[in-house]
């Protein structure tokens, strides 16, 4: 069952309630027991007449455990010593707090309806993908990107919605804040391209590590370190991250290794695979098979 937020309706007024020496302490655990709800969320707030206000702090609540249960509540509180109900005893509230006095057919109904809508939301949501290019040669007009209308392809064509996100400078904080604030857009995947190499321009897994200090980030080949480019670096890898809900992908550069990576991702994902190191493993290992056959060729 979907939890819902309380959005701010956080009071609960039950009215023809009749206190006469009656522990408020006690009044506010047969609530939270009825109602399923955490005992220090919980509080008697006011008291006037034959009116009781409590204030409910639990931010998510399930709506099952709330529905119809008015007659229960009621019985449960005359069950206390003090505490006696009028005839025409009632709950008020406003939000979701007033399914406690509906009708538990056709609340029910309504749950039902809304739990669908619901999980169809989280499905589209789900599949909101935006997709960034690294690299200075890109920014700079000396090389196409060609990467980000094959990965938005090949996404699509799997039925996810793809935004294109431009090209990243090769700049570990700028990177990982792009990548952050397009992760509190709701987006699901991040898949970035480029700046995972051995070189001192590249800056991707090291954004990775600043947003997620424990990405995966598994190596694809390995250089000589102080060997012609890799002075201070040796290493080619790739990386998966979370960020809040976001699994943020890094893959290479050039096209038919994003491609190769891309495509074991997606059969990653259609396995309901979402753990970090398994999706980095998966990717790792068709692109040290690419990169295994490209040496063997050459030699």
């Amino acid at each position: 069952m979907v939890d819902y937020d309380l959005l701010g309706k956080t009071e609960l007024s039950i009215h023809g309630i009749v206190l006469q020496n009656a522990d408020l302490g006690g009044v506010a655990d047969v609530v939270a027991q009825v109602l399923g709800l955490h005992r220090s969320d919980v509080l008697v707030t006011d008291v006037r007449g034959e009116h009781l206000v409590l204030d409910i702090l639990q931010k998510g609540l399930d709506p099952s455990k709330l529905v119809g249960r008015e007659k229960d509540l009621f019985i449960a509180l005359s069950a206390l010593p003090g505490v006696s109900l009028r005839p025409d005893a009632r709950t008020d509230s406003r939000g979701l707090l007033s399914w406690v006095a509906a009708d538990p057919a056709i609340a029910r109904e309504g749950l039902d309806e809304a739990a669908g809508m619901a999980g169809d939301l989280q499905e589209r949501l789900g599949r909101l993908v935006t997709v960034f290019a690294t690299g200075t040669e890109i920014n700079n007009g000396q090389v196409k990107d060609t990467n980000s209308p094959a990965i938005r392809e090949r996404l699509e064509s799997n039925g996810y919605a793809v935004s294109l996100g431009g090209t990243l400078r090769d700049d570990e904080h700028f990177i990982a804040g792009r990548i952050r604030e397009r992760a509190e857009e709701g987006f699901s995947l991040i898949v970035t391209t480029g700046g995972v190499g051995a070189e001192v321009k590249d800056k991707t897994i090291e954004a990775l590590l600043l947003l997620d200090p424990d990405a995966a980030t598994p190596t694809i080949v390995k250089y000589e370190l102080g060997v012609g480019r890799h002075v201070h670096k040796n290493e080619v890898r790739i990386g998966v991250a979370r960020v809040l809900d976001a699994t943020v992908v890094a893959l290479p550069g050039p096209t038919d290794e994003v491609l190769l990576g891309l495509g074991a991702l997606l059969k990653a994902l259609a396995e309901s695979e979402r753990n970090k190191v398994a999706l980095a493993e998966r990717i790792a290992s068709v692109l040290r098979t690419r990169l295994q056959e490209k040496v063997h060729a050459h030699h």
